[in-house]
């Protein structure tokens, strides 16, 4: 298994995280999948856009592209959420490790759940 994969209890925490993000206002999500706004508010939420390396754009077109993975879905599973990760954590962790740039960018969505940050 490569290195990069984290450890069962910090990923059981990032997916936790992720869950929380895919219900929110939707009551009747699974928390299995999770909407490309979804998506977006929890990378905005976690800190994983900066507004320099990683932008709204970023994660838009990051977002398409897992979606488009499977023509028939346009949701985000956990796995996808995963390779989306691997892709915006090169982008903001210059100069890191691959392994490093994933952790640093995960460790950013441990424990977290959607609130009403930055919204006025």
């Amino acid at each position: 298994l490569p290195t990069y994969f984290l450890h069962s209890s910090k990923m059981s925490e990032v997916e936790k995280a992720f869950r929380k993000f895919a219900v929110y206002g939707d009551t009747s999500a699974s928390g299995n999948n999770m909407t490309g706004k979804n998506f977006s508010k929890m990378c905005k939420e976690c800190g994983v856009v900066d507004g320099k390396a990683v932008t709204s754009t970023h994660i838009d077109i990051v977002s398409s592209e897992v979606k488009r993975v499977t023509k028939v879905a346009h949701t985000i599973t956990f796995a996808k959420y995963q390779q989306a990760m691997k892709e915006l954590c090169t982008k903001r962790s210059k100069g890191k490790s691959p392994e490093e740039a994933l952790q640093a960018v995960y460790s950013l969505a441990e424990g977290k759940e959607p609130g009403s940050v930055g919204t006025t």
